[in-house]
């Protein structure tokens, strides 16, 4: 004797028409994509909202930026007419020292918010990619003072750096994207609860904050957009 559910299976096999709702079939729950898990705990949030290292973060970020489009220009130019070496190398000494400066106070940052210096899972991959950041920033002083690689070679070195600051700020932003996106559906379900009459303590309607960390910044909308840091 087939079972209703047995029956159900054998009509969608033959079934053809799209529209599942019109032909009585059911999305099953196993065939939702689960929600991503929150960015921040709400005490994550709480210690990311009451320390200072947000704030430095936040400013640190645009400034690393600027400095950034400023450098890739004089390196651009130098590669292109051969003028402007000492401005073009002075420039990213000084988009370096940016670098390290956002690195280990964005790592004091990490430690104070999700109790590790670095790799914490909710940045892990963009910690990862920071640190390849870092090297090749790295990599260039250190051939700039040994005189290891020539002008033009030195300014390749440099434009590599950047091309891997440049994909680490878009991990950053992906994720700022993302955790709006949390913010405003956990805001909307807040509604929606307080609409019939849940409370905060529900389950579910914590607000999961904005992102920010890594060689793109931490902890406010300044990192992590525009203002590339870590």
């Amino acid at each position: 004797m087939l079972t209703s559910s047995v029956f159900g299976r054998m009509i969608d096999s033959i079934d053809a028409c799209p529209w599942g709702a019109v032909a009585g079939r059911h999305a099953h729950l196993s065939d939702v994509a689960p929600e991503p898990p929150p960015l921040y705990t709400p005490e994550e949030r709480r210690r990311r909202d009451a320390t200072r290292w947000t704030l430095v973060q936040g400013v640190l970020a645009p400034v690393q930026f600027l400095v950034f489009l400023v450098s890739l220009g004089l390196v651009l130019r130098y590669l292109a007419t051969g003028d402007g070496l000492a401005a073009a190398t002075g420039s990213i000494v000084v988009k370096t020292c940016v670098l390290y400066a956002i690195m280990i106070t964005g790592a004091i940052w990490e430690r104070e918010v999700f109790g590790r210096y670095l790799f914490a899972p909710a940045f892990f991959w963009e910690d990862v990619f920071s640190i390849l950041v870092l090297s090749l920033h790295t990599a260039y002083l250190a051939a700039l003072f040994t005189d290891t690689l020539e002008p033009r070679q030195l300014m390749l070195l440099a434009l590599a750096a950047y091309a891997a600051y440049v994909l680490n700020a878009t991990q950053f932003v992906m994720k700022l994207r993302a955790a709006r996106r949390q913010e405003a559906a956990s805001r909307r379900g807040w509604t929606g609860g307080q609409t019939h009459g849940r409370g905060l303590g529900d389950p579910g309607v914590v607000g999961q904050g904005t992102v920010g960390r890594g060689t793109v910044g931490r902890g406010t909308v300044g990192q992590g957009t525009v203002g590339l840091s870590k």
